[in-house]
């Protein structure tokens, strides 16, 4: 079935919010002005803090408000701002309050809101009841006067105006629709400072969530696997002393067996001690990312070109975030994204070093997907290591390739 032309449709969710959003409006706007007027007012009195700071409480409530509708009927997501700190004593509560940037921006909010609560409520209601009127013209006149009426150019000039007002109501209604879900995501969440600080913490908890992980799988991997291997090697070589010790004539054959097995024991403990700490930090970076990049990209199954522009040395910190992330986004190509080849590219600007990693694959990789198949979770924990350095990834991959996946981060961390 084709699907209908988005301007001959609206969403029921959209004309409930443009005729239900009228009465909110008009007490929201009603409230902001008389907040505005009265605060002005008794700002020269005793009276006049006081009022302001429950004034602003209250346009916390009808901001609360407005973002369910906005959520519920639009379909508008907007962050819940945090709550307002709890300090001891009444005159540093009062503060706190006056300083709220999102209680002042709600008050703009609804000062703005009235105006397009009203070119809402019109669209959605006046226009649709004028456009019966002028469809129907032909008909009331026949009712209202008495006698016959013969049809004239006016009833259909009346009939094709109403008509053509009504193709135009969906995409009218829509209007102030998309205004009122900008404004919404743009004075009724969180202001933006404290958006970045909310957006670091999450990421300095998810890495450090992350970390510990880590370091207890490596706990674990040193005691099952290294510290075995070691014991392994301590019982060989005291089997090889007593071998030894126990008669003037040692079995030579044993004794080279036992030392054979020593030194295997040995290569593979080393082996496994350098599979743990190239978790811990990359050898290869000792000598930067200039040299670190084109040995990773050398390790890769799919043949990769490299491109470095790299004119400033990068915190240690964020070389090896940049690095893992280099390792990480080529793994995901090789098994997921079915390409023939890669193309990494990194270079420095402006205090920020960019990493961006190519391939022709299959695409329809995203944020909470492993390149190129839908699936795994690589690449959301790649934005939120970035995003605890104040870092962004940014993923472009329609389906069918190509993918182009981007990370940039401050060379330098305050």
């Amino acid at each position: 079935m084709a699907e209908r032309p988005r301007h001959l449709s609206v969403r029921g969710g959209e004309w409930a919010f443009a005729v239900v959003g009228l009465p909110l409006a008009l007490l929201g706007g009603v409230y902001a002005f008389a907040v505005l007027y009265a605060g002005a007012l008794l700002s020269l009195t005793v009276l006049g803090l006081p009022f302001v700071v429950a004034a602003l409480l209250g346009a916390r409530g009808l901001g609360a408000l407005h973002r369910r509708l906005v959520g519920r009927l639009l379909g508008e997501h907007v962050e819940s701002p945090a709550e307002l700190p709890r300090p001891a004593g009444v005159i540093a509560r009062g503060r706190i309050v006056l300083a709220d940037p999102v209680a002042w921006r709600t008050l703009l909010y609804l000062v703005l809101r009235l105006p397009l609560g009203v070119l809402g409520f019109v669209t959605a209601v006046a226009i649709p009841l004028g456009c019966g009127w002028l469809i129907g013209f032909p008909l009331w006149v026949r009712l209202l006067q008495p006698g016959t009426r013969p049809a004239g150019w006016p009833d259909a000039a009346s009939m094709v105006l109403g008509l053509l007002l009504l193709y135009t109501v969906p995409g009218a209604i829509r209007l102030p629709t998309e205004a009122n879900r900008r404004l919404a995501r743009l004075l009724l969440g969180p202001a933006r400072a404290q958006q970045r600080v909310r957006e670091l913490e999450s990421a300095r908890a998810t890495l450090l969530a992350d970390n510990t992980d880590q370091f207890r799988r490596l706990e674990r991997d040193l005691h099952d696997g290294t510290q075995a291997q070691l014991v392994a090697l301590a019982i060989t070589l005291s089997l090889a002393d007593d071998a030894l010790s126990a008669t003037a004539d040692p079995d030579l054959g044993r004794l080279r067996t036992l030392v054979d097995r020593a030194r295997t024991q040995t290569d593979d403990t080393i082996t496994e001690l350098r599979r743990l700490t190239k978790g811990i930090h990359p050898l290869a970076l000792d000598n930067g990312l200039d040299e670190a990049l084109p040995a990773l990209a050398a390790t890769s199954p799919i043949p990769v070109t490299v491109h470095l522009a790299l004119r400033e040395r990068p915190h240690p910190a964020v070389a090896r975030t940049l690095y893992f992330c280099a390792a990480e986004l080529l793994t995901n190509i090789a098994k997921h994204s079915g390409a023939r080849s890669a193309e990494l590219t990194a270079s420095t600007a402006d205090g920020r070093i960019r990493l961006t990693v190519r391939d022709d694959g299959c695409g329809d990789a995203a944020l909470g997907t492993g390149a190129g198949t839908g699936t795994g979770t690589g690449l959301t924990g790649l934005a939120e290591r970035l995003a605890a350095l104040d870092g962004t990834l940014r993923v472009d991959s329609p389906p069918g390739g190509p993918t182009v996946v981007t990370a940039e981060l401050p060379t330098r961390l305050c």
